[in-house]
């Protein structure tokens, strides 16, 4: 593809950086302020304002997973709300329960749960807690660019690099390399096991789906310089998009193979919630020339929706054009010997300060 493809970087009024280009209604909220119609004269007008750090001290940071298609048993997200933008996120319906919007608001808001590391050593602490491992992050992105400042994930992981509790960790963010002191010790014990998120090798697609993430030649290094350094790594593809991105499978899983990766996942798009109206907005002002044809293809994918609440089908979808990206992803799974060993992370080594390893 080439860049003038994409039509957002034409339009003066396109708020370059985000992935949203308004903030959506807020189901929540009786009464908000809202552009009623994107094509028309307001008396106000949406600007591209900086990105605000919210402070805040919650009562708990690890949360039980009930949904059983996601493979995790625990989440945790020092940070709600998330600096990325992007357009696709599932996780910017959760900014509603905030009182913000899943739209700009949920890029330019950004919840910092600052005693998150304070409230993960009560539950650790717990007798109640039976070590399983816990994902960081189940929902944001936990190396998006507020982790540079605020340094929660990296309080989080040397909590439980202290008490040996495994974790999984999933990212789009180059930052991840300032931590790698850290997470070798860590995969030393086989206490991590990392996926980087790639949906895309072609940077200008990545720019505007993906506003503010590291390209994807910066996710590669991350990949090579963690696994060199016997981290265990794997590539996150999704979500796939047909008549966007899925055509591109087997060249960002080779990319990740010959860069140290040893695992893969994927999901298909789905658009819940308020993200139906945000990517559909998005779609046609980048890609007017397919727009309708993509938007079509993943209704085909969902029962004729664009988004599916069923565990199991949701974040894979069904029918040829579903089926046809899940081929490509066992086929070149199996050609990148992917998914091959057999790996866990250890729970075994779990000790509380104080106790000795064994004991409990």
């Amino acid at each position: 593809m080439e860049g003038e493809n994409y039509q957002g970087g034409k339009n003066k009024t396109y708020l370059k950086g985000r992935g949203a280009q308004f903030n959506s209604k807020n189901r929540f909220l009786r009464e908000e302020k809202v552009k009623e119609h994107l094509e028309g004269i307001d008396d106000w007008t949406e600007t591209n304002e900086a990105t605000q750090y919210i402070e805040l001290e919650v009562k708990s940071i690890v949360n039980k997973v009930e949904s059983p298609d996601v493979g995790m048993w625990y989440s945790m997200n020092p940070y709600q709300g998330c600096e990325h933008g992007c357009i696709y996120c599932y996780a910017r319906n959760v900014h509603e329960y905030w009182g913000y919007s899943a739209g700009l608001d949920f890029e330019r808001k950004i919840i910092v749960k600052k005693n998150a590391p304070q409230m993960l050593r009560r539950f650790l602490m717990n007798p109640k807690w039976e070590c399983v491992p816990i994902s960081l992050s189940g929902n944001t992105d936990c190396y998006q660019p507020a982790e540079k400042k605020f340094r929660l994930t990296r309080s989080l992981l040397e909590i439980c690099n202290e008490f040996n509790q495994p974790v999984g960790l999933i990212s789009k963010n180059a930052g991840m390399l300032r931590d790698k002191d850290l997470l070798q010790k860590m995969a030393s014990r086989k206490l991590v096991s990392i996926l980087i998120s790639i949906t895309s090798l072609d940077e200008d697609l990545r720019s505007v789906m993906e506003p503010r993430t590291a390209t994807a030649r910066q996710r590669l290094r991350v990949i090579r310089e963690l696994s060199d350094l016997g981290v265990r790594m794997g590539v996150m593809l999704g979500p796939m998009i047909p008549g966007l991105n899925e055509h591109e499978m087997q060249r960002i899983m080779k990319a990740a193979r010959d860069s140290g990766a040893t695992f893969t996942a994927y999901t298909f798009i789905r658009l819940n919630g308020a993200v139906k109206l945000l990517f559909h907005d998005w779609l046609y002002k980048n890609f007017p020339d397919r727009a309708h044809k993509v938007w079509h293809m993943i209704e085909q994918s969902h029962g004729g929706q664009v988004n599916d609440s069923r565990w199991g089908l949701r974040m894979s979808g069904e029918g040829n054009i579903a089926e046809l990206v899940a081929q490509q992803y066992r086929k070149y799974g199996k050609l990148y010997g992917m998914n091959a060993e057999n790996w866990e992370l250890e729970t075994g080594r779990f000790c509380r300060p104080g106790q000795q390893l064994g004991l409990f």
